[in-house]
């Protein structure tokens, strides 16, 4: 798998637990992602991320998006 197929799947893992986590749809999640330009973040932060599980990389998400301004 190279990269780029990668960032793809973490960004897909996320985006579910994101909805899994704050009990919302999957549309509604992908909807705040876009509105926080989450992907990009995910993306441009994908070579430290990767070596860390799911888990702290959605907690790094959750940082970046109640930075933001987001109610998460």
């Amino acid at each position: 798998m190279n990269e780029s197929q990668q960032i793809l799947f973490m960004q897909i893992r996320i985006l579910r637990m994101m909805a899994e986590r704050n009990a919302i749809s999957l549309k509604q999640a992908a909807e705040i992602f876009a509105e926080y330009n989450v992907l990009p973040f995910i993306r441009e932060g994908f070579g430290i991320f990767h070596v860390e599980g799911d888990d702290a990389v959605f907690e790094e998400v959750k940082a970046y998006l109640q930075s933001k301004g987001a109610a998460v």
